[in-house]
């Protein structure tokens, strides 16, 4: 069967640039709209930070080649959005029809082809051509009228501010490509009488687009132990060479062979997810088959290398993990499974310990991990092997998706990695100690008004703004808790939300 690797990348992804006009203004002003619009959109694929290549369009001045455009794009897999500019006055009503058949994200992008106004030159032919203040709000209105989600970046297009919002849109529509893509393979169901794992399966692959199905956990060890020994000696040695292995598992150690079984288990699980073509699995301890060790070390490095990755079944933070990794792609940091575990509690400066049984991702840290064996103390099968490190200070967002019957909810904390106080020389996990924003009695409280999961991603590559663009494209619900969170405030739009969500379905 053909293996194809995952890809975690932007570069196949490409969003078009659309300029409406008419024909109103005659040929020579049109020529004069397609030079400036092509300036305006190689401005932006040239900036540093704008992550997507930007693809000009010629100026659409008709229905027809709206619509024509539209739904070419639709077709299209590597277009992941359309920017649109209304250069002179396009009539709104000629862009009905393709935005109704729309069904990529939209970013409304507000400028002009210049900075500043000539006023010495300035006369009415120079109105007539640039008129972007009164083309944008034309198309504004028939967005609004039409009910079309969009992003708004407003600004010209030289203004680093205005290719920041850029970039973060485009991030969020790589995600949600990634996800309309996504292949998901649970091994095994769910850890038993554990609710906020629980999820409708059809709805997600209606609302993010991603399959989600299950498959028997000995299919996985039957890939597991299928891995010859020189293929295990080959990653036994990359282990060796890139992280800090514990005596007793380097070779000649009275552990050496855990070390070889856990290199199985990760040989196995990447030929069965790149022959699958899947992007993102579950694990359960409570469903190992004939696996002798729960999965940790390997789960650690295919979520680094971009996997999405829930544990105990948990497919909805699997599909997390997935689209936070490709929003994130290219940028310093990682995205992982997180837990909140443990908190101190010391008043006035509290701190969460968030870890994992064995998985999380070594991309929250730039510190050379150490690999150890330790037991697990649940799950009845052999010592697991797992990299030990502590997530790098600085900032991060933690995110939770639930599903509430009638809809999803995801739950964003804006929170600051942290140093430990004192080394934590007996936790044998990957973990991160953070302080959530705005105060940790605010967000501990808010989290469970919001019925938040207690798994989450975690990432620290991408800030919360590019999970609000997200959210409107998926056309999920987001609570966003940040330093202008207050619990009177976080409890009025929750109840606001639950009307608003159950009134826009209808009836």
């Amino acid at each position: 069967m053909t293996r194809t690797p995952l890809t975690t990348s932007l570069d196949q992804y490409e969003v078009w640039f659309l300029t409406g006009s008419q024909h109103l203004y005659g040929p020579e002003t049109l020529a004069q709209v397609a030079e400036q619009s092509r300036t305006i959109a190689e401005t932006l694929d040239r900036a540093d930070g704008v992550p997507v290549k930007v693809v000009w369009l010629p100026v659409l001045t008709d229905s027809a080649a709206i619509k024509k455009v539209v739904l070419e794009a639709n077709a299209a897999p590597n277009v992941i959005g359309l920017i649109a500019w209304m250069h002179t006055f396009s009539p709104a009503k000629m862009w009905i029809a393709g935005l109704d058949a729309l069904q990529k994200p939209l970013a409304h992008l507000h400028t002009q082809a210049n900075v500043e106004l000539p006023y010495a030159d300035i006369d009415f032919d120079f109105m007539n051509l640039n008129q972007a203040a009164h083309g944008d709000r034309e198309f504004g209105y028939i967005q609004t009228r039409l009910g079309v989600p969009r992003k708004t970046i407003v600004g010209h297009a030289s203004d680093p501010r205005v290719q920041t919002e850029l970039a973060t849109w485009q991030r969020a529509a790589a995600g949600l490509a990634a996800s309309r893509d996504l292949k998901l393979a649970r091994f095994g169901d769910n850890m038993r009488f554990v609710a906020v794992t629980e999820g409708d399966k059809t709805e997600a692959e209606l609302r993010f687009g991603v399959q989600v199905n299950t498959w028997g956990v000995n299919e996985l060890a039957d890939a597991v132990h299928a891995a010859s020994d020189a293929e295990i000696d080959q990653l036994v040695a990359l282990y060796e060479d890139e992280y800090d292995v514990a005596p007793e598992l380097r070779r000649g150690g009275e552990r050496h062979e855990s070390l070889r079984y856990g290199a199985a288990i990760e040989l196995g699980l990447r030929s069965f997810l790149e022959e699958g073509g899947f992007g993102a699995f579950t694990t359960s301890f409570e469903d190992l088959g004939a696996l002798r060790q729960l999965p940790g070390l390997a789960v650690q490095r295919l979520q680094a290398e971009g996997y999405g990755f829930g544990a105990e079944g948990d497919w909805k933070t699997a599909i997390l993990v997935r689209i936070a990794n490709v929003m994130g792609a290219g940028l310093p940091g990682g995205a992982s499974l997180m837990e909140d575990y443990t908190y101190d509690l010391t008043p006035g400066d509290e701190l969460i310990l968030g870890a994992h049984m064995l998985e999380v991702a070594p991309s929250l840290t730039t510190a050379k991990p150490s690999l150890e064996i330790h037991p697990l103390g649940i799950g009845g099968k052999e010592d697991p092997v797992r990299l030990v490190f502590t997530a790098d200070p600085g900032p991060a967002v933690v995110v939770a998706m639930s599903d509430l019957r009638d809809r999803f909810r995801l739950t964003a904390n804006v929170v600051e990695n942290v140093a430990p106080r004192e080394p934590l020389p007996k936790l044998p996990v990957g973990r991160a100690i953070w302080k959530p924003a705005p105060d940790f009695q605010t967000s501990a409280a808010a989290w469970l008004t919001a019925g938040a999961a207690h798994h989450t991603v975690m990432t620290t590559a991408v800030g919360v703004d590019v999970f609000r663009d997200f959210a409107e494209m998926a056309k999920v619900e987001l609570l966003v808790i940040d330093d202008d969170t207050t619990q009177r405030g976080f409890e009025r739009e929750v109840r606001w939300n639950q009307a608003y969500y159950r009134l826009a379905q209808g009836f």
